[in-house]
């Protein structure tokens, strides 16, 4: 879908974790849409249903999704900071109400517009370089549904080699999942924590100071994991990076 030559209007997916647990997330990601002459709106939402379809309750998840297809139909774009959120309506949506003659276009119409932060950024607008500083070595993760439902790997690459001052050394087996997997944590929880310890000692293994991902479920996990073992590893999402915004402290702990 081509961009306007008019500010586009863009629909801001908050989504659950960012909304509840780090709104920070959501302040960088306004600050890199509007630099990039975007006009942010933020309506009134809900969860994107996504639990609700990874656990089988396809009445639930299609309660939710309407909703969000409501809450977004005068939106050019809707943008997620969240590759999870932005690969459900992206893909399952569709999915979801593929028999339904009224919902189906409208979640068609939806998918279409929608798109993961870094991607948006790269794919849809153009933008090669941010305005932004960060003295620090860092590694990336490429969260799993981002990676393989929506093809997000080179743009925040691209993205983070614009930023003055940023060392990037990248991660061992960066595709291989942390452990998080949205409800795979709790129903396999011994996996999950062999998982995210392996992903613990990859990070290590950089040398890096600061871990970065794309997704807040993968990096509370990780996060979590390095602060147990005491590590001194900052986590943090890639739009605070991106747009310079490091007020809120490290996720979990590590430096400042």
């Amino acid at each position: 879908m081509p961009v306007d030559a008019k500010s586009p209007r863009v629909g801001l997916m908050v989504t659950c974790l960012v909304d509840l647990m780090r709104p920070a997330v959501g302040f960088a990601t306004v600050r890199l849409l509007e630099q990039a002459g975007c006009t942010v709106v933020v309506p009134e939402q809900t969860c994107c249903g996504q639990p609700a379809w990874n656990s089988g309750e396809r009445a639930a998840a299609a309660d939710l999704a309407k909703a969000m297809i409501r809450a977004f139909a005068d939106c050019d774009y809707v943008v997620a900071p969240s590759g999870s959120c932005a690969g459900m309506v992206r893909l399952h949506y569709p999915e979801l109400f593929k028999d339904d003659p009224e919902w189906g276009p409208k979640a068609h119409h939806l998918a279409r517009r929608t798109h993961e932060l870094t991607s948006f950024l790269v794919d849809v607008l153009g933008v090669e370089r941010v305005e932004a500083r960060y003295d620090g070595h860092v590694t990336y993760h490429d969260s799993c549904s981002g990676l393989r439902e929506l093809g997000v790997k080179e743009q925040p690459r691209r993205l983070l080699a614009g930023v003055e001052g940023l060392r990037l050394t990248e991660l061992p087996e960066a595709e291989v999942c942390c452990g998080f997997g949205g409800t795979f944590c709790v129903k396999y929880p011994e996996i999950s924590a062999k998982m995210v310890s392996d992903k613990a000692a990859a990070v290590a293994a950089t040398g890096a100071d600061t871990l970065l991902a794309g997704d807040m479920g993968c990096l509370m996990n990780m996060a979590g994991r390095l602060h147990r073992l005491g590590s001194p590893v900052a986590v943090r999402h890639v739009a605070e990076i991106l747009a310079g915004e490091l007020s809120a402290p490290p996720i979990g702990g590590g430096k400042s």
